[in-house]
C-alpha cells in the first residue's frame, strides 16, 4: 500500500448491493465485459428521491441491475437527478435511459453532454479514411492495420443509449446541492474533457470520478477526432490545479477501484508517473521511432491485443507532448508513419 493512501472499504460491493459509505451515500458496482471489469456508481440520498453518479454501459444485464437496486437499497425512491462526470460509455451509457424512462433530470459538463450526443449519432460500418490515415501515421503494425481496416469498429452507440435533447450544465466554480451537501464544482481534463470533480464543503467527501482513481492511471489518449491533441499536457496541468483542493482526509469517491483517502499523495504519483514516462521516452528517442514503436519505454510489459487500442492512443499522446512542446522533431516514413526523434541542441538532448 503506498504511503499516505488508506483504503477504508476493502471489500467492494457485491452486484446488486450497495455498501453505505457516508450518511446517505451509497456506493454500488456495476459489470463491464473488459480486463477493467468494473466501474462504481453512487448514490445521494435528497430526501424523496436520489441523485445517482455515473450509470454503467448500455446492457440488458446493467438495465436489469439498477432495476434491482432501485427496488432494493434505492427503497422505490425516485431517481430524480443523474450527474455524469465525463462521457465515456461506462459513465454515461444509461443517461438516455434515465431521462426517458424515469424523467431523470441528467447533470454534467457542456463537453461531456456534446461529446456524448454527438457520439451517439456517429455510427460507422467500417473504419473511415480518417481512422485508417491516423493508424498508418502511428505506424500500426501491418497485420493489425489489415484486420482492423476490415471489421466493424466500436460504435459509441453500441453501448450508450439514445440521448435526449435538454441537460443541466455544471461548470469550473459552480455550487451543487446533493445528499444535504453543498459542493463545489471542479473541473478536470485529460482523460475526458470537462471531466467534472465535485468536492463537499460540509464534510470530507470528493466525487473523483475517473479524474482521481486510487491505484491505476487513467488512459490518456489522442484520437482521429483532434490527432494534434494533448492530452497529456491538460492532464498534467488539471492534476496541478486540483492538488490546490486536495487533503489528507478527503475522502475520494472514484469511478473504478476502491474508494481511499490520501489525494495528495495520489496526485503526486499521478503527475510523477507520466513525467518519469516521458523521461523515458525522450531516452527512447535517442534513434527515431513511431508512436507504435513507443511501447517499451512507456508500458515495460507486453501490449496484447485487447489492449493494444488504448495502449496506440496513450503512446500517440506522449510523443503528441513532446513534440508540441518542441523537445522532438518529426519527419514521414515511406508509409506515412509519423517517427520522432529527440531535437538535437548544445547539449545533444533535446534540453
Amino acid at each position: 500500500m503506498a504511503a499516505g493512501i488508506r483504503y477504508p472499504f476493502e471489500t467492494p460491493p457485491a452486484e446488486g448491493e450497495a455498501i453505505t459509505v457516508a450518511p446517505g451515500v451509497l456506493w454500488m458496482r456495476l459489470p463491464l465485459p473488459m480486463k477493467l471489469d468494473h466501474v462504481n456508481v453512487y448514490a445521494f440520498d435528497d430526501g424523496e428521491s436520489w441523485t445517482i453518479v455515473d450509470t454503467g454501459f448500455d446492457t440488458k444485464r446493467t438495465r436489469e441491475i439498477w432495476r434491482d437496486l432501485m427496488a432494493g437499497p434505492l427503497e422505490g425512491k425516485p431517481v430524480a437527478r443523474l450527474l455524469v462526470t465525463h462521457h465515456h460509455p461506462d459513465h454515461v451509457g444509461l443517461a438516455g435511459w434515465f431521462q426517458t424512462e424515469f424523467g431523470t433530470e441528467l447533470i454534467t459538463t457542456r463537453t461531456a453532454w456534446l461529446s456524448a450526443r454527438m457520439l451517439t449519432l456517429d455510427n460507422q460500418e467500417l473504419p473511415t479514411e480518417e481512422n485508417l490515415t491516423f493508424w498508418r501515421q502511428a505506424g500500426m503494425e501491418v497485420a493489425t492495420y489489415t484486420k482492423r481496416s476490415q471489421e466493424r469498429p466500436f460504435n459509441f452507440a453500441d453501448i450508450v443509449t439514445p440521448m435526449p435533447v435538454g441537460y443541466s450544465r455544471i461548470q469550473e466554480g459552480d455550487t451543487l446541492e446533493i445528499g444535504g451537501r453543498m459542493w463545489d464544482v471542479r473541473i478536470g481534463n485529460g482523460h475526458a474533457p470537462e471531466h467534472a470533480c465535485l468536492f463537499s464543503r460540509d464534510d470530507e467527501l470528493v466525487i473523483g470520478g475517473d479524474q482521481l482513481l486510487p491505484s491505476i492511471s487513467p488512459n490518456i489518449g489522442v484520437y482521429a477526432t483532434e490527432p494534434m491533441a494533448d492530452p497529456l499536457g491538460e492532464w498534467l496541468e488539471a492534476c496541478e490545479r486540483l492538488s490546490a483542493y486536495a487533503r489528507a482526509d478527503q475522502f475520494i469517491l472514484g469511478g473504478h477501484k476502491l474508494p481511499y483517502t490520501g489525494l495528495p499523495t495520489r496526485l503526486k504519483q499521478l503527475i510523477k508517473n507520466h513525467h518519469s514516462g516521458l523521461e523515458r521516452l525522450l531516452d527512447f528517442l535517442e534513434t527515431p521511432k513511431t508512436a507504435h514503436e513507443c511501447f517499451p519505454p512507456l508500458y515495460k510489459r507486453t501490449i496484447g491485443e485487447g489492449e493494444y487500442g488504448l495502449a496506440l492512443v496513450e503512446a500517440i499522446a506522449h510523443v503528441n507532448h513532446l513534440y508540441l512542446a518542441g523537445k522532438v522533431t518529426r519527419s514521414a516514413r515511406e508509409n506515412d508513419a509519423w517517427e520522432y526523434c529527440v531535437k538535437e541542441s548544445v547539449d545533444g538532448r533535446g534540453n
